[in-house]
């Protein structure tokens, strides 16, 4: 393991692992968001767990069934449920209903723009919700697999069967559809609004550059990629789905093509969730054996945070300021570190 070399006044790497605060929280959880400082692990079912620095937990009911969807900006969070239901959580734990499907359909996927407006959708249909515009939908070719906002601009990527769509709600002009056979599960803009991203269920991903909708290939994994995450200023994309951190470089024009991504933190373990600090060129990757490293992405050298030994990490997500990181596996055993 390359290590990182703290500075003469840093902590040792002993006692990082040392320092994080462990959590137990009683639930299986999928996904952690920061709500201020206080981190939201999701559940499976029905509850959130909202943590505070000093460790103590407050479960908050959100759905009456699986929570199958998330999505944060920091100040809410936005989830869809098997009880037809898209709803929105604060930091003080407080729930408001944000829509209901009128047929009760699951709720697949949530997303959120920077100025209010979110989407969702139920089926092949997608919706979106602002306080400037009245409810507006569309309707693509199969069920919808993911959703993203345009970093600019109020315009949504549909992930889907065979391609996605690029969707403006406030223009009446026809969506776009980008194509490219097979599954696609979840969709991501670049944060310089120069490329999309999207997971497949094949392992592997696909990109367009959105200036003239070429392809870009990112093949090679052993295993389906379920996570993924933009380095500060958006230069890299990193990802799960190996037994390594895939680092695919987005500085160029050109992004990834013609380019081998950096592989980052080898483990005899599968990434199993990452995320990128919001500030610095350093990463969070966890483990399918319970391994939770940090990762400075300039030479690869590694920081241990949690040791493995446990179910495979489900959750990661860092506060807005970069000093707080958030883990937990899929038992519901986790942690905070301040950093």
């Amino acid at each position: 393991m390359k290590e990182f070399t703290p500075a003469p006044d840093s902590p040792s790497i002993v006692s990082v692992t040392d320092r994080v605060m462990p959590v137990a929280l009683g639930m299986a959880v999928t996904s952690a968001h920061f709500l201020a400082n206080r981190a939201a692990f999701v559940g499976g079912e029905e509850n959130v767990a909202l943590v505070d620095a000093k460790g103590e937990i407050s479960k908050v009911a959100v759905h009456s069934g699986g929570i199958l969807s998330t999505a944060s900006d920091g100040k809410r969070l936005v989830m869809g449920g098997d009880d037809g239901k898209v709803v929105a959580l604060d930091a003080k734990g407080e729930v408001t209903l944000l829509a209901t499907d009128p047929k009760r359909r699951w709720i697949d996927a949530v997303a959120l723009h920077a100025d209010g407006a979110f989407a969702w959708s139920a089926g092949k249909t997608a919706f979106v919700k602002s306080g400037k515009l009245e409810e507006k939908s569309i309707e693509v070719p199969s069920t919808v697999g993911g959703l993203a906002f345009a970093p600019k601009g109020l315009r949504l990527a549909i992930a889907h069967y065979n391609g996605a769509t690029l969707w403006f709600p406030n223009m009446a002009a026809t969506a776009e559809f980008l194509p490219w056979a097979g599954s696609h599960l979840g969709v991501t803009f670049s944060p310089d609004n120069k490329f999309l991203v999207t997971t497949m269920h094949e392992p592997a991903l696909h990109g367009w550059r959105l200036a003239d909708n070429r392809h870009m290939r990112m093949t090679g994994y052993p295993g389906r990629v379920r996570s993924m995450s933009w380095s500060a200023g958006g230069k890299a994309l990193a990802t799960s789905g190996a037994d390594t951190v895939i680092l695919w470089p987005f500085a160029s024009k050109d992004g990834p093509m013609g380019k081998e991504p950096a592989m980052l933190a080898p483990l005899s373990a599968r990434v199993s969730v990452v995320a990128c600090h919001p500030k610095n060129d350093i990463l969070a990757a966890g483990y399918s054996d319970g391994t939770v490293l940090m990762v400075r992405l300039e030479d690869g050298a590694e920081i241990l945070v949690r040791r493995n030994g446990t179910e495979p990490v489900a959750a990661l997500a860092w506060n807005a300021k970069g000093t707080l990181l958030a883990f937990a596996d899929e038992n519901g055993d986790g942690g905070l570190l301040e950093l």
